[in-house]
């Protein structure tokens, strides 16, 4: 049943954000250098690497880590990419993933590939059976501003609340949080 809703809503979102999408691909690509998308490895499934798209916010070079663990962040950014990122709007190409099956709309955030700590700590607490999301508990909870263990606890959470119903809340609390842009450190 999840599934099949992840197909409805993101051919619904795809059709109502196809414009927005197309007006975001352009200013990404004539505020900065390089590719509209940036191809990140994502742990999914089972520990699974998936490739998952998103606009590219970051300036070509930047590695390949969680953007809190850079150096001054802010010296990465395109000169759109804080307004991508406060948006969310750097997030919208993930309705591919969707589609793909790699995602869902709500499930744990992917960890990089190389987010070795967050990736065991999944494992052994069994978050790494859940497709990963689009937005999820931990996410409406804290973002970027949570510690690690804290945020396998909320996937935890997650895990064992997860129904229609709490995805519909946290569905709900996403679209509040991204309206009012918090949680969001860069």
């Amino acid at each position: 049943m999840k599934r099949l809703l992840d197909l409805i809503l993101s051919a619904f979102a795809i059709s109502v954000l196809a414009l927005p999408c197309a007006v975001v691909a352009l200013l990404v690509k004539v505020s900065s250098r390089g590719p509209v998308l940036y191809w990140s490895d994502r742990v999914g499934r089972h520990n699974h690497i998936f490739q998952m798209p998103k606009f590219r916010s970051m300036h070509v070079g930047t590695p390949a880590m969680a953007t809190h663990l850079l150096t001054r962040p802010e010296d990465h950014l395109t000169p759109i990419g804080a307004f991508l990122r406060k948006s969310s709007l750097d997030e919208l190409p993930q309705l591919w993933s969707i589609i793909r099956g790699d995602m869902s709309f709500v499930g744990p955030r992917p960890a990089l590939f190389n987010q070795h700590d967050l990736i065991a700590q999944r494992t052994q607490c069994g978050v790494h059976e859940i497709v990963p999301g689009l937005t999820g508990w931990a996410q409406i909870n804290g973002r970027d501003e949570l510690p690690i263990p804290q945020k396998v606890a909320l996937d935890k959470e997650y895990a064992q609340r997860q129904s229609l119903v709490f995805d519909i809340r946290i569905l709900f609390l996403t679209a509040f949080k991204v309206i009012m842009r918090s949680n969001v450190s860069h």
